[in-house]
């Protein structure tokens, strides 16, 4: 076959040289008809290859010319197949034969787009492979050319790249290869030696000279005549978004040209045109595609593409699309959720996503994020007393937390794809720095941004007011810069410290100057935002110039003073002002006396963790740091290190388990550091058997076994290891949906450096870095892996029975001897109690010599693996009556007093017996249990107020008998015997969280009995511990979950009205959170979202939320399109600014609706959003309640649904490429099978429930909002499915829109994305 190919091929070209040579008179069209009966099929391949070879150079005559002219008008030639080869030929010898080169420019100029497509895939594959060898676009590219419309943008492309090097060459201008990339063809050095050789055979004649003068001009004048046509924009486009490093090298050639105007005449006599080129290829970056505004598809999107309409709420100015970052915050301060990941990364993404959804500018991002931190400050003004994370955690978000999500965003630390998702900005890294000279305006731009809208903030007073606990702070703040104003007046240097002030002067600080001070110490904005207007007023600077200046005491320290006990005191009231002082304290603690060491870690647990806000990551850092302190030179000897700083250790974990310090680690995203840290604490100190047991471990601060119940018990409350095994073994598609949490995840996360270096950036050395950052997996510890292996084995199954000579027996048989001993030494093992035990914990009476005697000298990993086995014996012997209930109690009391992390087996030992529901219900009389019978009635009447409130209506359930499951009443009476002690805070944080996730998992009404049986003992926490029990109520009751989240809805959107189908005006954000956590009365009164944001992560069947929040979120778009839009009619009727506003309430709907779905189950919600809940929405019928619905009302439906899918997706997978391999492969497996079930029902493959507008709305606002906010999610889509989505846009007229889908699909995508170039409207 080739040879046959071979002879056909040179018959062709005998005939053609026969037919030029021996009828050059006649007109080419008597050529064209009669080498039309000579080819099989047309275009002819073998004909242009032909005609081209003999142009180039042998027959290079006029008529031949015409001839291939003719040849191309009448479809004889592939215009694209002959300008390819002609290029390859004709450019590198332009100088040699200016004549065709001119020719050459004439046939481009002509033909450039006038192609259509072309019929068999054999002729284009042919034409393909031919383009390709001709041009080396594989090779130059680096890319597999395989398809026609691939061939035509890089043809295109490259003769673009290669006129205006040649041009370079032939005016003169060199450009080095740094600068200037290799083009296709037509290399500067090949073409000198051509064309001096062909000079010096031919001896060219002066007017060809002059031909080459004009040649020149008249490229640049046909490359600017040839991009200003629309279908070279498109084809640029896809280079430009597709391989931008290409096209930023066709920039740079043009800023070349630019730079050398001045220096040459030739260059002057083409400004003109220069100019029109550079306007042309540059309007490139910003081209969008216009869709069709005659269609309302068009029109939603056009509108929605733009910055949105705001509306302001309740004189706060806030725009309910920036909802988010209010139910961000709020859901952060949960106490029962530590996040894993630093808040800081994850404010930084959520501000990024949201400034390009609302098409914001810096300025109002940052100050919508100011306002919500804000807000999250203020909501405590009067809070829920209780062990819950109060001020200081809100202030850590504020005066912390988002400063330095700022600071990552201006420093570009979160990277995203600027030029996919702007559309503006020229995207890569450029040699001639042309790209960082974008990211230099960017930058600029924000940190403008920034500063604006701090100046703003000083209008919204009613959010600046200071709480009590902070108004010193603000008022020194305030004098601060109230001195720098003054000393700068004075022309002298600015002196007097943060804490150099006389802190009694009334400077009349706010929240902003202390805003203002945070940003100052990250190098945010410099000082000159003291001399803003307003900043610091008159009366303060009066004040500041006649107030002395008092000495600090952390100068003091400094200047050497040693810890004695009133520094030490004052020291930890007081925070640090600056880095220095945090590494001499964390010297201190590594290398100063055992007093020194103990008091240096208390200091930095101070007010310096939980308040020194402007170097609190610092702080933070060494903290953590501190929990694994680093070998100490020349040491030997077998046993640990650590041990030697057991003082140091036991201050440092009981100045870090307090609940918002517990939170503030949380928050800086050191929860896998420090769990790692804690693992090897517990390794250690739990093998180490206590020196002696002369008295409790409570209030032995440096004893074994209180260092280990420390570390233990901080360990266990960032595994949060009391969930109940139905909740920790729920999985779907393999995941976890109820989010669980492993030491081993936690260990994979700290390997991984998940945790946040940054605290390294500004330290002062290297050498301060203690903690290694060897790998560390659970297997190097086995004691606390036997233990794990242990504790899940007892909440998977029943305990097995032990031989008496185990030795796990012996051990549990001595724990026994030892309960009974003391409770033998108590009083009457037969008596029972109606309440707890007269003494606590923290107030027992003192060991006796005889106490110390039966009390095990044995290891604490011992002791816990004997603890199970001791429960279940005295559990069972209480069961059978052989027990008392108070003897219980107090023999669970003292074992924790013996051993504080014994605490954790008994939680975790009565929880996994409760939900196996075996054990009797016990009567909460009085008698043998606690009862709650005094206050019963009115907790629960309260709990139904505080539902009421909210809109939600449960029925109530009459308690005859007040009865609880025997572990948890035993748990229950255990926890209320502890007192509340600041030295006691560790052990609530662990007891109360899990009594109530083992409360509220038992049927009603467990909840509120327990909270009855410690609002009685604790009275102060009555409001917090009510509103504790009425979460409990949505943890099984699905219809009471959908009626929390339509009062969401309706408190932060309106109510709808079915008589007016309109929203109420009354919305706010205030009004979905609250202006305070709860409105204290005789009852409390909590805001529907609060109530949602502390209960949503406990549903059972969190699904249900997907299904009424894609309900709600349908019901409110649908009932907004109702003002816009006529009945009976597809056209839109309505005004572009009704229609508008209904749109930015679309957002707001599906804004809300995707917030409170990703805080209730994240990215497993997100994902069943995408493979289950929306395909069955689409799939469903609608049974419309009110007639039918209006077209436009179906379409606005479909656009609202598109919204929240987009939108829920970019908050949990983000819109950016620069993100771990486990998320980006996450996002484009979900993503690629809902697309997958989208190009399936276009294709007719799956039948339809929904109305056919909410159908193609749904589709085409989808895909133009993954456009335009999304469009690196495109690329991880199958090229295939792109082809299926793109053809049914196109069948729906919508073909901008299927183009701009095509070209952002990748490389593999161009070729398909080319193809439209075809039926694009005009040239």
């Amino acid at each position: 076959m080739g040879s046959m190919g071979m002879v056909m091929g040179s018959e062709l070209e005998r005939r053609v040289v026969e037919l030029v040579t021996a009828k050059q008179k006649e007109s080419p069209v008597v050529w064209a008809m009669e080498v039309g009966n000579w080819v099989e099929a047309v275009p002819s391949i073998e004909l242009g290859e032909v005609l081209v070879s003999q142009l180039c150079f042998q027959h290079n005559r006029p008529s031949l010319w015409k001839f291939l002219d003719h040849a191309l008008s009448s479809g004889l030639l592939c215009p694209l197949h002959v300008l390819s080869i002609l290029s390859s030929r004709v450019v590198p010898h332009r100088r040699a034969q200016p004549e065709a080169y001119r020719l050459y420019l004439e046939l481009l100029r002509r033909y450039a787009f006038s192609f259509g497509p072309l019929a068999g895939d054999a002729s284009k594959e042919k034409i393909t492979e031919s383009i390709d060898a001709a041009l080396q676009l594989s090779q130059t590219f680096k890319v597999h050319v395989v398809e026609l419309g691939h061939a035509l943008v890089l043809f295109f492309f490259s003769v673009i790249i290669s006129l205006i090097d040649s041009t370079l060459d032939d005016w003169g201008f060199k450009m080095t290869s740094r600068k200037r990339p290799r083009s296709a063809f037509g290399g500067s050095d090949n073409d000198m030696e051509i064309d001096s050789m062909e000079s010096q055979n031919l001896k060219i004649k002066e007017h060809h000279e002059r031909i080459r003068k004009r040649n020149s001009l008249l490229a640049i004048e046909v490359l600017a005549k040839l991009t200003e046509s629309r279908k070279s924009l498109v084809l640029l486009r896809l280079v430009h978004l597709n391989m931008p490093e290409r096209f930023n090298g066709l920039l740079q050639r043009l800023r070349f040209l630019k730079g050398r105007q001045l220096a040459s005449s030739d260059l002057n006599s083409a400004l003109q045109l220069l100019a029109r080129l550079s306007a042309n290829i540059h309007s490139v970056v910003g081209f969008k595609h216009q869709l069709n505004k005659h269609r309302l598809f068009g029109v939603l999107l056009d509108i929605g593409s733009r910055k949105p309409v705001f509306h302001c709420n309740s004189g706060f100015g806030h725009s309910t699309c920036w909802v988010r970052f209010d139910i961000y915050m709020e859901n952060a301060m949960d106490g029962k959720q530590l996040s894993i990941k630093s808040f800081i990364d994850i404010l930084a993404e959520g501000i990024l996503t949201l400034q390009v959804f609302n098409q914001a500018s810096w300025q109002e991002t940052f100050l919508e994020l100011w306002l919500s931190a804000l807000r999250l400050v203020q909501r405590e003004r009067d809070p829920l007393e209780g062990p819950i994370p109060h001020l200081e955690a809100r202030l850590c978000v504020l005066l912390s937390i988002v400063p330095l999500a700022i600071a990552n965003v201006l420093e570009d630390k979160i990277k995203v794809n600027s030029s996919s998702i702007e559309g503006d900005t020229v995207s890569g890294n450029m040699e001639s720095g042309y790209g960082d000279e974008m990211d230099g305006k960017a930058n600029t731009s924000r940190k403008q941004g920034l500063i604006s809208s701090l100046q703003v903030l000083g209008n919204f007073s009613g959010l600046l007011c200071p709480p009590s606990s902070v108004v010193n702070s603000s008022n020194i703040a305030a004098t601060k810069a109230a001195r720098f104003v003054l000393n700068s007046k004075n022309e002298k240097d600015a002196s007097g410290g943060g804490s150099d002030v006389d802190t009694s002067i009334k400077s009349g600080g706010d929240m902003r100057h202390l805003i203002v001070e945070a940003c100052i110490a990250r190098n945010l904005i410099d000082t000159s935002a003291y001399f803003w207007p307003g900043y610091v007023s008159a009366s303060t600077i009066s004040l500041s110039d006649t107030s002395p200046v008092q000495k600090s005491l952390w100068s003091t320290f400094m200047e050497g003073a040693p810890l004695r006990d009133s520094l030490i005191k004052s020291l930890i009231r007081t925070p640090v002002s600056s880095l220095a002082e945090v590494e001499k304290l964390y010297h201190i603690a590594l290398t100063g006396s055992e007093e020194e060491k103990s008091a240096a870690a208390k200091i930095l647990c101070g007010a310096s963790l939980k308040s020194g806000w402007n170097i609190q990551e610092h702080v933070v850092h060494f903290v953590v740091k501190l929990l694994s302190p680093p070998v100490p030179p020349n040491y030997s000897g077998s046993r640990s290190h650590l041990i030697d700083y057991m003082s140091m250790l036991s201050a440092l974990l009981f100045g870090t388990s307090s609940v918002d310090t517990v939170h503030i680690l949380s928050l800086h995203g050191m929860v896998p550091e420090v769990a790692a840290s804690l693992i090897t604490l517990c390794e250690v100190f739990g093998s180490l058997k206590p020196a002696s047991s002369n008295k409790s471990s409570i209030g032995d601060e440096s004893s074994v076994y209180m260092v280990f119940s420390l570390a233990f018990l901080f360990l266990l409350r960032l595994w949060k290891f009391y969930r109940p095994p139905l909740e920790q073994y729920i999985t779907e598609r393999g995941g976890a949906v109820g989010g669980v949490l492993t030491l081993e995840y936690l260990l994979l996360l700290r390997n991984g450096h998940t945790a946040p270096a940054r605290n390294e950036t500004n330290s002062s050395g290297d050498q301060l870095e203690s903690a290694s950052r060897e790998p560390m997996y659970i297997d190097s510890y086995p004691k606390l892996q036997a233990w794990y292996c242990q504790n899940k084995s007892c909440i998977a199954s029943t305990l097995s029975g032990l031989s008496s000579g185990n030795p796990v027996h012996e051990v549990a048989n001595k724990i026994l001897s030892m309960i009974y001993w003391k409770i033998t030494r108590t009083g009457d093992p037969s008596s029972n109690s109606s309440g707890p035990s007269s003494s606590s914990i923290s107030g027992s009476p003192a060991d006796t010599g005889e106490d110390m005697c039966q009390r095990p000298l044995l290891p604490a990993w011992e002791i816990l693996e004997a603890i199970p086995f001791v429960l279940e014996a005295i559990l069972t012997a209480c069961a059978y009556g052989r027990l008392s209930s108070r003897d219980l109690t107090t023999g669970l009391r003292d074992l924790v007093e013996f051993l504080p992390a014994s605490l954790a087996a008994i939680i975790s030992y009565f929880s996994a017996e409760v939900t196996r529901g075996i054990w009797k219900q016990v009567a909460m009389n009085g008698i043998d249990w606690p009862s709650p019978a005094a206050i019963l009635q009115s907790v629960e009447s309260e709990i139904k107020e505080i539902l009421n409130a909210v809109g939600v209506n449960v029925p109530s359930c009459g308690i005859s008998t007040v009865m609880l499951p025997l572990p948890l009443a035993a748990l229950v009476s255990l926890t209320i015997t502890f007192k509340l002690e600041k030295s006691l805070e560790y052990i609530h944080a662990v007891a109360g969280l899990a009594l109530e996730n083992c409360a509220s998992g038992c049927p009603w009404p467990s909840m509120p009995i327990v909270g009855c049986l410690w609002a009685q003992k604790v009275r102060r926490w009555h409001h917090f511990i009510v509103v504790s029990c009425s979460r409990s109520v949505f943890r099984q009751n699905k219809d009471a979950v959908a009626q929390l989240l339509r009062s969401c809805f309706s408190s932060f959107l309106g109510s709808l009205h079915a008589s007016t189908s309109s929203l109420s005006s009354q919305s706010s954000v205030n009004g979905l959170l609250g202006f305070t956590i709860a409105d204290i009365g005789a009852c409390p009164s909590v805001a529907p979202g609060f109530l949602y944001l502390r209960s949503c992560r406990t549903i059972h069947v969190v699904q249900h939320v997907n299904d009424v929040i894609v309900g709600l979120v349908a019901e409110y778009a649908a009932k907004l399109a109702e003002r816009c839009a006529s009945t009976d009619s597809p056209r839109l009727k309505s005004s572009q600014a009704s229609l508008s506003l209904a749109i930015a309430k679309a957002k707001e709907v599906a804004s809300l609706g995707a917030s409170l779905l990703c805080v209730a189950g994240g990215v497993q919600l997100v994902q069943e959003l995408y493979r289950e809940t929306i395909p069955t929405w689409l799939l469903s019928s609608k049974e419309e309640k009110l007639g039918e619905a209006n077209a436009v009302s179906c379409v606005m439906e479909g656009y609202a649904m598109a919204y929240l899918v987009i939108l829920s997706g970019s908050i949990e997978w983000g819109i950016g490429d620069n993100l771990p391999s486990r998320t980006l492969s996450r996002r484009a497996r979900i993503v690629g099978s809902h697309m997958d079930f989208l190009a399936g029902v276009l294709e007719g493959n799956i039948s339809l429930g929904c109305d056919p507008a909410t159908w193609k709305a749904y589709v085409s606002c989808l895909v133009g909002l993954m456009v335009n906010f999304a469009p690196v999610w495109i690329r991880e889509v199958k090229v295939e499915t792109l082809r299926k989505l793109a053809s049914g846009l196109r069948g729906w007229h919508e073909c901008e829109l299927a183009l701009s889908l095509l070209e952002r699909g990748g490389p593999s995508a161009i070729g398909s994305a080319a193809e439209l170039v075809y039926v694009l409207d005009g040239v």
